[in-house]
């Protein structure tokens, strides 16, 4: 997988502010005087905190898919680890077949039918002769924290996760899994994850193609990339902000989260076709907003399909940020109702 950064990130604060409204009259006072009946004020929306993330079961999930997902018998075993995990959880999983493979579904239904579900994925196969803890053990691992994380929480919006198969052959399990048409009618945004666990932070070892039009953010690999289609801009704008302190943090780790560099695609990826090599693409081509969650794959890391890539390789810091990120923006998308789709300029 190789991205065209495009974008810069866009960081968003916020604050609070306190009003009083204080009133005295005076038994002094002879001459009548109107006073304004105080009129209601609009009750103040509860803030919904989004549940924080194990450092402790993300890596457990790497260090059990420490092997070569490949041939068809290691990909069997993937899916019996991640079905397994997924029922201790209280999911029921779904194996989906297709010609090349098969793909896990599982699903938790919403408390809204109307507000439609929210898909959140990554592949699980790797290529030959690499364990893939970054591709993409890392992001099997971010999907089964969301498992864990919603699995009994109650949200609006329906709560849909995949695992999919031989991503590496060409992004098969997705295409097979766009073919269905109802599949995708109530999906109202897709949240894709490849590889998600590598950072480094010596001056230049973030790599950028020749000609970026603009100044890269910097030469260190310390960001998060989300890469996300023009026409579905409210999914990139909720990771600009999902990598904001968490209003209760448990402790110090859980505030120092990566910063986010979102990339607005034009014409669904037709002027950067590098930025179409994961399993966002086959969503974009059906009209469905989704978003690719990165590291920037062999712009950053060295183990990029190589058998290097293992479990002691990631930066395991940044790997619960980043995980942290994904539930924050996921907490967003299963809270509100809002449309996911660019609305036009008045």
């Amino acid at each position: 997988m190789l991205l065209v950064l495009m974008a810069v990130a866009v960081v968003g604060s916020r604050g609070n502010a306190l009003n009083g409204l204080f009133q005295h009259t005076s038994p002094e006072i002879v001459e009548s005087i109107p006073v304004e009946t105080p009129q209601p004020q609009p009750e103040l929306q509860k803030v919904k905190i989004a549940p924080q993330v194990s450092a402790n079961q993300l890596v457990t999930h790497i260090e059990k898919l420490d092997f070569q997902r490949y041939t068809t018998a290691e990909r069997s075993r993937t899916r019996t680890y991640i079905t397994t995990e997924l029922r201790k959880l209280g999911w029921k999983p779904k194996l989906e077949n297709f010609s090349e493979g098969v793909n896990i579904f599982a699903e938790r239904l919403g408390t809204n039918k109307a507000a439609g579900a929210i898909l959140v994925a990554a592949h699980y196969d790797t290529v030959a002769s690499s364990p893939g803890a970054d591709d993409n053990a890392s992001g099997v691992a971010v999907v089964l924290e969301v498992a864990r994380l919603f699995g009994s929480r109650p949200t609006p919006r329906t709560l849909q996760l995949a695992f999919f198969d031989k991503e590496e052959a060409g992004l098969l399990g997705s295409k097979a899994f766009v073919s269905k048409a109802t599949r995708l009618q109530n999906l109202r945004g897709v949240i894709v994850m490849d590889m998600v666990g590598y950072a480094c932070y010596t001056p230049g070892c973030q790599q950028y193609p020749v000609g970026l039009p603009v100044t890269p953010p910097s030469d260190k690999g310390d960001f998060l990339a989300v890469v996300g289609d023009t026409e579905h801009l409210p999914l990139l704008n909720a990771f600009q902000n999902s990598q904001m302190n968490p209003p209760i943090a448990l402790n110090k780790e859980d505030s120092n989260l990566p910063p986010v560099l979102t990339l607005p695609i034009p014409l669904k990826g037709l002027l950067a076709p590098d930025t179409l090599r994961s399993d966002h693409a086959p969503f974009w081509y059906q009209g469905v907003g989704a978003v690719l969650v990165t590291d920037t794959a062999n712009l950053r890391t060295p183990h990029y399909h190589q058998p290097s890539d293992i479990p002691a390789s990631i930066e395991r810091s940044f790997f619960r940020g980043a995980a942290q990120i994904v539930v924050n923006a996921t907490t967003t998308f299963l809270e509100q109702n809002k449309v996911l789709q660019t609305q036009p300029s008045t």
